[in-house]
């Protein structure tokens, strides 16, 4: 019999924020590749466009004209996937089977600069840190409504990831109930706290720190690292290493802080591949229900989907979708990948 080797044998390992298992099996990544290669995003594209629904002065298709916006830039979803409206219901569950409510919520959209080809790795820190302003400003009108119980920050970058338009923005929805991945993360993480009397997160990172072995960046607020059950083949996650549970809380150095690990974190991205690496990421924080949460340890969650290059994606099909996730390359590889990538941005050479 063989003695084990993270390595090289397949294995599951364990999320706590999700209560869910990850199959890892990292012999798969010397397969040969004759799937699928995705269209390479071309860089070249205009400081403004005309045709952009985004950009400063262009018409929208509900007929309004944006403004002459210099930084950051927030409007109502045009084609929002929520709505405010209250609607009249009357619960009545007549099957534990054929269940349904309504859901209330607002959607923003948040355009991070008024260049259309400038993304996030490619800005400076000042403009990132009122990226960051917005959020928090956004954050705090949202969770005052009397319906919303949870504001969800997220971008998605790269039309690999869905996004419909290159203009460089993100968005987020305000809604009523909490939503399915967010609820999970509360339950076990508020089942921790009640045992241990900390965050589960405060206590993962310690160890994670004391490792080193897939962290990714750390500066004097902050971890970039590489989850031990990471899914995608470069996920990282950004954790504060302070305790605190929304990003309101931030000191004016956290902010600062917080702007430059999203600026380092994405800058390796685009060099791994020497492109405009696409990802989905979003900030995890506290609900807006008006309860405390002291559970809750603020971070934030980058899902990229390529895999081998910057035409290789990685799939969720067949045995992610009827069993469980799994990836090839183990979470320890994939941060000594992005740890060894460049810190300076590949255009700048």
């Amino acid at each position: 019999m063989q003695e084990f080797n993270s390595n090289e044998h397949p294995h599951r390992r364990f999320n706590p924020l999700l209560n869910e298992w990850v199959l890892v099996s990292p012999h798969r990544a010397k397969r040969p590749w004759q799937g699928q290669n995705e269209s390479v995003f071309s860089d070249e594209l205009p400081e403004y466009d005309p045709s952009c629904y985004l950009c400063p002065e262009n018409i929208r298709a509900n007929g309004i004209k944006n403004p002459k916006y210099d930084d950051c830039f927030v409007f109502d979803n045009d084609f929002a996937a929520i709505i405010p409206d209250e609607v009249s219901f009357e619960h009545q569950e007549k099957s534990s089977f054929l269940k349904a409510i309504p859901e209330r919520g607002l959607a923003k959209v948040v355009c991070f600069s008024p260049k259309h080809n400038l993304t996030i790795p490619e800005m400076e820190i000042e403009a990132i840190e009122k990226i960051i302003k917005t959020w928090q400003q956004e954050y705090s009108d949202l969770g005052k409504k009397e319906f919303v119980n949870y504001v969800q920050i997220f971008e998605n970058k790269g039309s690999i990831m869905g996004c419909s338009n290159p203009h460089p923005h993100g968005q987020i929805w305000a809604q009523e109930s909490l939503p399915s991945e967010v609820e999970k993360t509360q339950e076990n993480l508020k089942a921790y706290y009640e045992k241990n009397g900390r965050t589960l997160l405060h206590d993962y990172l310690n160890e994670e720190l004391k490792s080193k072995e897939r962290i990714v960046i750390e500066n004097e607020h902050f971890v970039a690292l590489v989850p031990f059950w990471a899914i995608w083949p470069f996920e990282t996650m950004i954790i504060s290493k302070r305790v605190f549970g929304k990003i309101t809380d931030f000191s004016q150095s956290e902010t600062v802080s917080f702007a430059k690990i999203i600026k380092e974190i994405t800058v390796k991205y685009d060099n791994l591949f020497e492109t405009s690496f696409p990802y989905s990421s979003g900030i995890h924080q506290a609900p807006t229900d008006g309860e405390l949460h002291p559970e809750w340890h603020f971070h934030m969650h980058f899902y990229p989907p390529l895999l081998r290059s910057a035409s290789v994606k990685k799939f969720m099909v067949g045995y992610e979708m009827l069993g469980e996730t799994q990836r090839d390359i183990t979470p320890e590889k994939s941060a000594e990948i992005i740890r060894n990538s460049a810190n300076e941005h590949y255009k700048l050479k």
